[in-house]
């Protein structure tokens, strides 16, 4: 079960009663202790201005890697706040409805908090109400709804951030701005005629109003496959269309020859080596190596990957690779190359987004706070993870 609101921090140590309320120190000024309430972070007094006492920490993005990141810090005793310009855990929750991860939940656990499901492979939705009882037991402040426009390193070493949730705009300061804003939010586009169509989308969520269609899904990855055999399972008229000449071959082994077969046996249609040309009234034209055709479609669905979102790091001084888009950053603390200013999570492998994702970014958190303890000067409240390493 995880803890209620009101109860005491979870801790992996209890180095001793007194350890929340512990004020750690950076070159001789107090770090200030967290007084947010979960959801209270956008509104009114969450708001900080000039003279006002820096946040410790303000991390972008309220997915996994920053509820990890909030988590930590709460234990740490620092004071932090999420900024997100979406709901919390935006990507999971613009996932498939019926989609199950295909790891393990104790892979996905954060924290120190165990997810404790029946099922082998957990749920979107049973993620979701995992990671929101994260944030619960550890009373992470969140200003949700709220996008971060700025960053900007300040003469006095700390960072203001700048930030809009319609038409109100609001800035803050903190010692430190962890970015955790992954990729899922900047899916990929052909950028081709017609994309803008209302029938053309970058996002699968379900099945259901598409019986009886003619829909054109484009992209041979993972979301491909799985949205290919999912909508004809549920009884559209599917036509797979990939720039390869077979199906990828990081499709998951247990999803390749169910598609395989489906296309084999003629129930799915596949266009391989195929570039689209043009999305026009009622129709998908592509353009193969032997001729241009033009694929009846009632909807099309592009899913052809994601990449992050890097100008605001660049805009506040991160160096970027602009072939990969990976940041600079040190991979034993997670700090950029511009000082106080962190990133974290599946942003940190740019464009290769198939080399972090949960599972194996969840060490992030600790050594971010860990690394802000370290420069503190207080040794004491540091995450037992970072304790260990």
């Amino acid at each position: 079960m995880l803890p209620r609101q009101g109860r005491p921090l979870p801790r992996r140590h209890d180095p001793g009663a007194g350890d929340q309320r512990r004020v750690a120190r950076r070159g001789g000024r107090a770090l200030a202790r967290p007084s947010r309430r979960p959801g209270t972070g956008g509104r009114g007094a969450a708001v900080s201005g000039e003279g006002a006492a820096p946040l410790d920490l303000l991390v972008v993005g309220a997915g996994p890697t920053g509820i990890n990141l909030g988590a930590e810090a709460r234990r740490a005793g620092l004071s932090v706040l999420l900024v997100d310009r979406g709901p919390l855990v935006a990507a999971l929750v613009g996932y498939p409805l019926d989609m199950r991860f295909f790891t393990t939940a104790d892979k996905l656990e954060i924290a120190g908090i165990p997810f404790p499901v029946t099922d082998e492979k957990p749920s979107r939705n049973q993620a979701i109400a995992y990671y929101q009882g994260v944030v619960r037991a550890f009373g992470v402040p969140l200003a949700l709804h709220e996008e971060v426009t700025a960053i900007e390193p300040q003469p006095d070493g700390t960072l203001r951030v700048r930030s809009r949730r319609g038409d109100a705009a609001a800035e803050r300061r903190a010692r430190a701005v962890a970015v955790a804003t992954g990729y899922f939010g900047n899916p990929l586009r052909l950028g081709v005629q017609g994309e803008e169509l209302p029938w053309v989308h970058a996002r699968y969520r379900e099945p259901w109003g598409h019986w009886g269609d003619s829909v054109v899904v484009i992209g041979g990855g993972n979301s491909g496959a799985e949205t290919a055999l999912d909508l004809w399972r549920h009884g559209a008229r599917v036509t797979l269309v990939h720039r390869g000449p077979a199906p990828k071959a990081t499709v998951k082994y247990w999803v390749r020859p169910d598609l395989e077969n489906r296309i084999a046996e003629g129930s799915i249609a596949a266009c391989f080596s195929a570039a689209v040309e043009r999305f026009e009234p009622g129709a998908v034209v592509v353009r193969t190596p032997a001729e241009v055709r033009r694929i009846p479609a009632d909807a099309a669905y592009v899913l052809i990957g994601y990449e992050p979102e890097t100008a605001l790091l660049e805009r506040a001084g991160v160096r970027v690779d602009p072939a990969t888009l990976v940041p600079e950053f040190d991979p034993a603390t997670c700090e950029t190359n511009v000082p106080g200013l962190y990133v974290a999570g599946t942003i940190q492998a740019g464009g290769e987004t198939h080399r972090i994702f949960i599972e194996n970014s969840r060490e992030d958190g600790p050594r971010v706070v860990g690394h802000l303890v370290r420069r503190a000067g207080n040794r004491d409240c540091r995450p037992e993870s970072v304790r260990r390493s």
